[in-house]
């Protein structure tokens, strides 16, 4: 796949940072707050706050009437409108929200305007301490979740806290494919095909596995299991035309990686990382190499770290010099990156949105084409990035 913006002059990553670094938003419930021509490579921007006051959001899905689902990880899901919100009731009672765990994030089917199924990942927990990831679909009546069905869960449950993963992506046969962490205790469990930790998972959408995914019928593996080896997949599309699933991933101390995500492939966690142990700041217990002949490479890794969650892929005109882009969000950098790829290389980044609105959790493109960004703070918001 070749991702085009005219300017294929490029052969070498450039960091470019064109945008003014300003004071991360607090929500204060102005509604009016903008950040106005911001300037970037090629586009200059205005970023408006959309809503603000969410706890810890997470996840954004578009309605088809141009209002906003929006998780928070705390365990509630809002519906925002006309710059007001109302929270959608029925969330599994299940639910334990606990360091990284909590309601995760949600998308709408691609038949939303038909069936009406909206899709949601949690930490389920067993009522011992311990959780795992778990997805349900249901339709929304009103104020409430109704016909609520939970089509997965994760085969084992483990100590909560970190690592759950959890971006959704639809391929285009209609599958749903989502990621799921090495659960953070146990990083060699990201190796094992008989454990949904530290995999990316493709299910039907209602929850039966396709029969051909690449290890259905195996003996010696989970069926829905479609790619495995990874640490927290939290930034996951799907190109629209060419189905090519890109992914970021957080390392420990660094390796924060982009991948492509391929069926049955192995991306190496933890016997691979461009990583260090945090607690040593030497190589990663149990890890050979950098590299080892049967285990994929990552694209691109992020210098410096990344931290990245959410990713979006430029799909329209609204941005035109960036058609084709990804947009890959960052946590602890507070920033995002644009990223030019050229047969399957990153040939170039520039730094976007750098302490403009916090920690960016989600990043998506939304049916208008505008960029929309959630930030992930106690007191966060959802914001719109259009062109000036």
């Amino acid at each position: 796949m070749k991702f085009k913006t005219g300017i294929a002059f490029l052969s070498a990553v450039v960091l470019a940072v064109f945008m003014v670094p300003q004071q991360a938003v607090s929500a204060d419930n102005d509604d009016r707050w903008e950040q106005k021509n911001l300037r970037s490579e090629y586009h200059s921007m205005t970023i408006t706050r959309v809503y603000d006051g969410l706890e810890n959001p997470w996840g954004v899905a578009f309605m088809p009437d141009g209002s906003y689902l929006v998780t928070e990880r705390a365990g509630k899901l809002k519906h925002i409108s006309d710059g007001s919100s109302r929270e959608i009731s029925g969330i599994p009672s299940d639910l334990m929200a606990r360091g990284q765990g909590g309601l995760l994030d949600v998308s709408l089917h691609p038949d939303y305007e038909e069936n009406g199924w909206i899709y949601l990942s949690y930490s389920k927990s067993n009522g011992n301490g311990q959780t795992a990831l778990a997805v349900i679909r249901a339709r929304i009546d009103g104020s409430s979740l109704t016909d609520v069905e939970e089509i997965f869960i994760q085969d084992r449950f483990s100590q909560p806290g970190r690592h759950y993963g959890s971006r959704f992506a639809w391929m285009l046969d209609g599958t749903l494919i989502f990621s799921i962490g090495d659960r953070g205790n146990e990083p060699p469990r990201a190796q094992a095909k008989d454990d949904h930790a530290g995999t990316v998972i493709r299910i039907n959408y209602d929850g039966s596995v396709p029969e051909d995914n690449p290890f259905y019928g195996h003996d010696d593996a989970l069926p829905e299991i479609y790619a495995y080896g990874s640490r927290n997949i939290q930034g996951m599309i799907v190109d629209p035309v060419t189905g090519e699933i890109w992914a970021t991933e957080h390392g420990p101390r660094g390796g924060d990686e982009l991948n492509m995500i391929e069926a049955g492939k192995n991306y190496g966690w933890p016997t691979v990382t461009l990583g260090r142990d945090y607690r040593t700041e030497g190589t990663f217990p149990g890890s050979e190499a950098r590299s080892k002949e049967g285990m994929v490479d990552p694209v691109h890794e992020f210098l410096p770290t990344l931290a990245p969650s959410g990713l979006a892929l430029i799909t329209t005109d609204t941005f035109p010099r960036w058609n084709g882009n990804l947009i890959a969000g960052g946590l602890r950098p507070e920033r995002a990156l644009r990223l030019l790829i050229e047969d399957h290389t990153v040939i170039h980044e520039e730094e976007l949105f750098l302490q403009v609105v916090g920690r960016i959790r989600d990043v998506r493109e939304g049916p208008n084409g505008n960029i929309y960004l959630l930030n992930d703070e106690p007191n966060g918001g959802l914001f719109r990035v259009s062109r000036n």
